[in-house]
Formats: C-alpha cells, sequence, structure tokens
C-alpha cells in the first residue's frame, strides 16, 4: 500500500492562564455533572470513497470509527466534514457527487461545510447533492449579491441536541470560491469574511440556546490562526479546516480568554481527526478538551459502507472501463511529462492552433503503471472545463503566462518566449490560443480582456487527453512512456 507522506503537526501553546476551578473539576470526573462529545472529522474528501493506493477509502475509515473509537451511531459522537465532498476520481465525479452522498450517509455525517468544489457542479448540482443528503451543507459566510441574504442552498448554522448539550454548529466557506471554482457557477454570490459573517451568526446561535460552540470551516489553517483571538472571545471551542491540504493539524491555541481546539486533516480519506470535549452540565462550560490525528490505516472494513462503495464501483466500470492505452511507468501529476501530454494532446486535437495554456491544479492524480482506461483520466482531469479558441498578439500571449501556476503546449517560456519550433513570439503577430473557459471567466486572469469573443469548442479538456491516447494503440509492447515529452517548458 503506497501513501502519501503525512506531516504531523501537533502545535501546543503554552497557556497564559489557569482557571483552579476547572481544574478542581477535571479531578472530579466522578461528580455526575460531566459528560463527554465526541467529535470524528474529515475534510476535503474529493470523493477517494474507494481504497487505491492512495488511500484506504471510506469502510476502512468506518471500520476504525467503530473499532478503535468505539463508534456506533451513539448520540455522544458527532460526525463532521470541512468539506469539498466530491470532486475527484471518477467513482465520484462521474456521477456528480452521488456516490459520496450516500457513502457519507451511511457513515452518519451529522453536517458538512460547504467549500468551494462543492459548486463544480453548478448550483442545481449542490442542490441535488443537499436533497440527497441525510445532513445539512453549512456556510454562514455566503450571501446573494443581489438581496445581501444568504442563499436556500447554504444552512449558516444547526443546533444539535448531543446527550442533553446543545451544540451549535457553524459552517464558514473559503472567500477564495469565487476563482478556484468556477467563477460562473458562483456570479451571483458573494463571499463575504469569515468575521463579519460569525459577527451576525454567533449570537443567533447563543441566542438560540447553543451552549457549546463549533465551526466547520472549509479555510486554511492560516486563517485560522488569524482568526483564533476573535473565536476565543467568542466562545467557540473549536474550529476545523480544510482546503489547503498539507499538514494533519491538532492543536490547542490558549490566550487569557479561553482556548481553542483546531484540527484539520490532510485530504483524500487519508486521515481523520478527533476532539473529546468534557462538558460540565451544571456549569455549563468545557471542563478539558483534546483533538487528535489519526492516519486512516490498519482498519477493518465496515460492511454497509464498503457495500455502497462496490455497488458505484460495478456503476463506474459499466460505464468508464473501457481500456484506452497503456504505461511502463507512472506519470506523475506534477511531471512535465503529464503536463506535456495534455497540452499537446489540445493542439492535436486543434492543429490549427498556435499555443495551449491551462493551469496545471486542473490535473488532479496521476496515471499509475499498466493499462489505462478512461476513468483513469476522467479522474486525471475531473472538472467540467471546456476548451475555447482565442485570438491574442504574441505581447498578450507573453502577459497571460504570469499565473505561476500556468502549463504550456506548442510554446516555451525557457529563455526567453518561443514556439515549439523554436521562432520567437512576436510580440504585434495574432497567435490562436487554447484555454479553459474556466480561466477565462476568472476575473484574475487577463484572457476576457484581449478577446472578447473567444470561440467556444463545446469539448471537455479532458477529451483531447483520452483521444491522443486512444489514436496511440499504446500496449506493453509500446507503451505510452516512448510518446511523452518530459522537458521542461517554464
Amino acid at each position: 500500500m503506497k501513501h502519501f507522506k503525512i506531516l504531523f503537526s501537533i502545535l501546543i501553546i503554552v497557556l497564559l492562564s489557569c482557571d483552579l476551578n476547572k481544574l478542581k473539576n477535571n479531578d472530579n470526573s466522578d461528580n455526575g455533572n460531566t459528560k463527554t462529545i465526541t467529535i470524528l472529522y474529515t475534510n476535503d474528501e474529493h470523493g477517494w470513497i474507494e481504497k487505491s493506493e492512495y488511500t484506504n477509502g471510506a469502510a476502512n475509515m468506518m471500520g476504525l470509527w467503530r473499532d478503535n473509537e468505539g463508534y456506533d451511531g451513539d448520540e455522544t459522537y458527532l460526525i463532521l466534514s470541512g468539506g469539498d465532498s466530491w470532486t475527484g476520481p471518477a467513482i465520484s465525479t462521474w456521477f456528480e457527487g452521488e456516490s459520496t452522498v450516500e457513502v457519507m450517509n451511511v457513515m452518519q455525517y451529522d453536517a458538512s461545510a460547504i467549500g468551494n468544489h462543492e459548486f463544480d457542479f453548478k448550483i442545481v448540482g449542490l442542490e441535488d447533492r443537499i436533497a440527497e443528503a441525510n445532513f445539512p451543507y453549512l456556510s454562514a459566510n455566503i450571501r446573494e449579491t443581489a438581496s445581501g441574504n444568504i442563499p436556500d442552498f447554504a444552512t449558516p448554522y444547526i443546533i444539535k441536541d448531543i446527550d442533553g448539550i446543545l451544540v451549535g454548529i457553524i459552517g464558514l466557506t473559503t472567500t477564495t470560491t469565487p476563482y478556484t471554482t468556477f467563477p460562473d457557477h458562483v456570479v451571483n454570490y458573494d463571499f463575504i469574511d469569515y468575521y463579519s459573517a460569525l459577527e451576525e451568526v454567533v449570537p443567533q446561535v447563543k441566542q438560540d440556546g447553543a451552549e457549546l460552540l463549533i465551526v466547520i470551516a472549509h479555510i486554511c489553517y492560516s486563517e485560522i490562526v488569524d482568526l483564533a483571538p476573535t473565536l476565543i472571545n467568542m466562545g467557540i471551542s473549536v474550529i476545523t479546516g480544510g482546503h489547503c491540504h498539507a499538514d494533519l493539524i491538532s492543536q490547542i491555541i490558549t490566550n487569557a480568554n479561553g482556548e481553542l481546539a483546531v484540527i484539520k486533516t490532510n485530504s483524500l480519506m487519508q486521515s481523520y481527526s478527533k476532539v473529546e470535549i468534557s462538558y460540565d452540565i451544571h456549569e455549563k462550560e468545557v471542563v478539558s478538551i483534546e483533538p487528535s490525528g489519526h492516519i486512516n490505516e490498519n482498519g477493518s472494513p465496515d460492511a454497509a459502507v464498503a457495500n455502497v462503495v462496490s455497488y458505484w464501483r460495478t456503476q463506474t466500470d459499466a460505464e468508464l472501463s473501457e481500456i484506452i492505452g497503456y504505461t511502463d511507468s507512472e506519470i506523475v501529476r506534477t511531471s512535465n511529462r503529464m503536463h506535456n501530454m495534455v497540452t499537446d494532446s489540445w493542439l492535436h486535437q486543434y492543429p490549427d492552433a498556435d499555443i495551449a495554456m491551462t493551469n496545471a491544479g486542473g490535473i488532479r492524480q496521476s496515471i499509475p503503471v499498466g493499462d489505462i482506461n478512461k476513468e483513469i483520466i476522467i479522474g486525471v482531469l475531473p472538472f467540467q472545463n471546456y476548451i475555447i479558441e482565442l485570438q491574442l498578439t504574441g505581447a498578450e500571449v507573453i502577459n497571460c503566462t504570469g499565473y505561476d501556476d500556468m502549463i504550456y503546449g506548442g510554446m516555451t517560456k525557457i529563455g526567453g518566449y518561443f514556439l515549439s519550433d523554436g521562432t520567437a513570439i512576436d510580440a504585434s503577430t495574432t497567435y490562436s490560443v487554447l484555454t479553459t473557459d474556466y480561466l477565462y471567466a476568472r476575473t484574475d486572469q487577463p484572457f476576457s480582456q484581449y478577446d472578447p469573443s473567444p470561440y467556444y469548442t463545446s469539448m471537455n479538456y479532458h477529451q483531447p487527453t483520452i483521444d491522443w491516447i486512444t489514436s496511440l494503440n499504446t500496449s506493453a509492447a509500446n507503451p505510452l512512456d516512448t510518446y511523452l515529452d518530459d522537458k521542461a517548458r517554464r
């Protein structure tokens, strides 16, 4: 089993003040006033519900919760997600997240934050998944641009009775959403700053009777650190993170006004976080809080979850199992070989174009050794992005290369700006350039300023790669590797 290297970040900040009364209560655990709530948490699942070389998947996760954490659906547990549930491998993406929501239903999630990728299949796609989910998708900082109201699809918070304790759970969505999902999908919505949203919602949650406050947030760790003093001052006990995958974090942040537990997993069902909260129901206060992080390994898969995953595996095979090629070696997601293959395939499909450029972030996984089927390429290029053709001058082409994540076909920017035949890109010459409607719609990219009337090809950005690989008739005797260019172009 191949695992990503996971960096544990256990950050302990020294207490600036101690409440002796709380310490006494903690020593007196048998006074009958203290109850324990356990939070089990994942974020950025991205549809990795199935066991693979990257993760042990959802069934193993559920098995660990059952066997190691004692979870059996008991009311003292809260099962939460930080959002970005479904865009990823084809077993989820091809079905627009329906399979992932069904798995999360069986795992009995209580709530999920709305992440930026919840919008990948438009508002109607999000609404369809919410209708299927047995749990709410939460966000307190999304507003309709026209009215200023929270939209119907976003529940700002819920209050759950957990063993007699009223727990308020508030959701937050990353403010980067207008350009980290397809911009047109959220053009009618504003993503207001986290502080303003909490300042508005927290008093409402308290007024509705919440005794213990939790924020599930699809935001990065650095944003949580900046927000921490505000959260502590508002009486929030736990905040969860997401969006920026990287580290598995379990941390206590403390200041003179209290303490805050911070948890975040890396992503892809590779790990989970846990918080154990001891709460004094008489004094209405947290006695102790203990966050921890756990790897999704060495478990016994849960049969009910495994059965749901197996059903969706059958559905995926029925639609996407056609073999289109073969590779002798892994084609790594971040490699020159991968970048060049994707962009060159666009030019193979549209030979009249001069240049192809797109964002490397649109490539989401590697291609493993062996047979390549359509499912694999859908997982590599999972978004609903479509190729468009622009007419740009050489000067405009060069200006479009300022984005660090951009990858290229038909040109290089190493040692200058040249076409693939070595001809220097001329500032005044007009070139035919392929990119995605996603990048065209982003306001932080200049494409739409240069060509207001692009040609829409109506072809998903993954299709040329499927067609190009298929056309080569590769096999173990004639592997795809021999056709790939590994030279850097940026």
